[in-house]
């Protein structure tokens, strides 16, 4: 069951007061000043509590700017015609949370405490590099600072570190913290969802495959280095026992990890956490049934049959002509991710309902696809107070992790590498072994396959876009269409008589839906492979921030 971390904003003032030669007790009866505070653990716990509102809310758990997922309309950044901001919650936020982890190693250095605190500088720590992360993989370079800011500090005007300066700085934290952290198992019922070792390892390994890979695909050097380092925390996390996949639910368990059975499982690290009791819930799967995000065909077709092949490989593909006809002999997960048309859904903990897209109306699907991932089975989560917590660090995504940055460092895998990653993932839903004889035989690509299982893993849950983007494919895949169903000359179009093609829905030469026309795409290198710096900032900085290339 998920214990409730008491989470508490502390407005931490410092008042300092004289008046004629009076001493007066001016300290506010409903606050706790600054002096007063840091004289033990339990003020910096309690402190470190704040940091935990960083974590990715549900509306960030998206990928409707990629190529897998598509929205209620065409999104300006998919296709390509954002422009410059004048302000970013990404940026105010993660430097607000920042300043947080600042000041509370600030106060630790002063407090003389030592290692009686040092599990909440550890937290600090972890956070400070959570929050460099989330700037540094949407804007690159961003200024480093490692001071507590006031309105005259000189720091204001820091000038942009590299991008590899700061996933090194994010690395650094991540190493300090490491140690100070508890293990998983380590944590008692009360702390179930705070941060720990495994949380740092798995942020490690995750910024620095990025790095690794965003290096290789630019020829840059250093690109080894990352990948080791990615190699090496990934293997910790892996050998270190304390998580697993989540199995708790048979052949289903992947659709039951996203929702409340998979809370507080094996397999998640550290998560976004809710909870209906204390009235912290989110309207997920609420918005989902009104297709808020809806998946594309280009993620479709990545699905393997269940004989393991490409569907332009195996004989088992049966097409595209009836409504489910798709979603036969394919990877479970498929069937786990989008609803498939016919099924039985259970909405709102009731009796299950048989369930079809609709094209027309508030709850059109544009593309004729209906996402199943995150659509929880419980009435408070169809009444606008799902409580099932966002699963931001999950084991799954640690040995994708290890087989991409070993492939990459090596130019290979082997079958052993194989077998601890990505197929024990296949495992759990039935799918046969990935292995270096069953890719030559069948003329499959390593690299291209250790991909797929990547965006077929982790489809919908916001890594996408950042995918692409350090694999320099960017410029190639989001320029293309988002497609959707096949509708002309299938079962859809025989259950939908009155739509017509060209008029009320867009249609390829070949039938298929067209949600988004690749006229209306573009994807610009290098302008795009980074999002604008926000221009009061750069106004701001009287000249020390230089916005990034293309956003001038």
């Amino acid at each position: 069951m998920k214990k409730y971390i008491n989470i508490i904003i502390l407005i931490l003032v410092v008042i300092t007061f004289s008046a004629c030669e009076k001493d007066l007790d001016l300290n506010p009866k409903d606050q706790v000043s600054d002096p007063e505070y840091w004289k033990s653990s339990d003020d910096f716990k309690l402190a470190a509590n704040d940091f935990y509102f960083s974590l990715m809310e549900v509306s960030q758990y998206i990928d409707r700017n990629s190529d897998i997922a598509f929205g209620g309309s065409p999104n300006e950044v998919s296709n390509g015609s954002y422009l410059v901001p004048a302000n970013d919650n990404i940026w105010d936020k993660s430097y607000e949370f920042i300043r947080t982890a600042n000041y509370l190693l600030l106060k630790a250095e002063e407090s003389g405490l030592g290692e009686e605190i040092d599990r909440w500088v550890g937290e600090a720590l972890f956070f400070r590099a959570y929050n460099y992360w989330n700037l540094v993989k949407k804007y690159g370079g961003v200024p480093k600072i490692t001071v507590v800011l006031d309105v005259s500090s000189p720091e204001l005007y820091t000038p942009k570190s590299s991008q590899s300066e700061i996933i090194d700085f994010i690395i650094a934290d991540l190493d300090n913290a490491i140690d100070k952290l508890p293990l998983q198992s380590e944590l008692t019922a009360d702390e179930l969802g705070r941060t720990t070792r495994g949380a740092a390892l798995a942020l490690k390994a995750r910024a620095a495959l990025y790095q690794g890979t965003w290096a290789k695909s630019r020829g840059e050097a250093n690109s080894d280095s990352y990948l080791d380092k990615a190699i090496d925390a990934a293997d910790k996390v892996v050998t270190s026992g304390e998580y697993g996949l989540f199995k708790g639910k048979g052949d289903e368990s992947y659709k039951y990890l996203f929702i409340l059975e998979g809370d507080d499982s094996n397999e998640v690290i550290l998560a976004r956490r809710y909870y209906y009791s204390q009235w912290i819930t989110h309207n997920w799967t609420r918005e989902l049934w009104f297709n808020a995000m809806v998946p594309t065909k280009n993620l479709a077709d990545m699905y393997l049959a269940t004989d393991g092949l490409p569907i332009t490989k195996s004989s088992r593909f049966k097409g595209y002509n009836e409504m489910a006809s798709e979603f036969e002999n394919r990877d479970p997960r498929m069937g786990m991710t989008f609803i498939i048309p016919g099924s039985s859904i259970i909405f709102e903990g009731g009796t299950p309902q048989i369930t079809y897209p609709g094209f027309m109306g508030s709850n059109a699907t544009l593309t004729g696809y209906m996402l199943r991932k995150f659509l929880g089975e419980d009435i408070n989560s169809g009444q606008f107070n799902g409580e099932y917590d966002f699963k931001e660090f999950r084991y799954g995504e640690v040995l994708l992790i290890l087989a991409e940055a070993l492939y990459e460092k090596n130019g290979g895998v082997s079958d052993t590498d194989l077998g601890r990653t990505i197929n024990e993932l296949r495992k759990r839903v039935n799918m046969p072994d990935l292995t270096n004889s069953f890719a030559t035989t069948n003329g499959l690509n390593m690299q291209e396959e250790i991909r797929r299982e990547r965006t077929v893993e982790l489809a919908f849950e916001g890594f996408r876009r950042e995918d692409l983007r350090r694999w320099k494919t960017a410029e190639t895949v989001l320029p293309q269409s988002l497609k959707g169903i096949k509708f002309v000359g299938t079962e859809f179009q025989t259950r939908n008589p009155d739509l017509r093609p060209g008029t009320d829905i867009q249609v390829d030469a070949e039938g298929f839906i067209v949600a988004d026309q690749s006229t209306a795409r573009r994807f610009v290198s290098p302008k795009h492979y980074l999002d604008p710096i926000p221009s009061q900032q750069v106004q701001l900085s009287k000249g020390s921030l230089i916005q990034n290339d293309g956003w001038e």
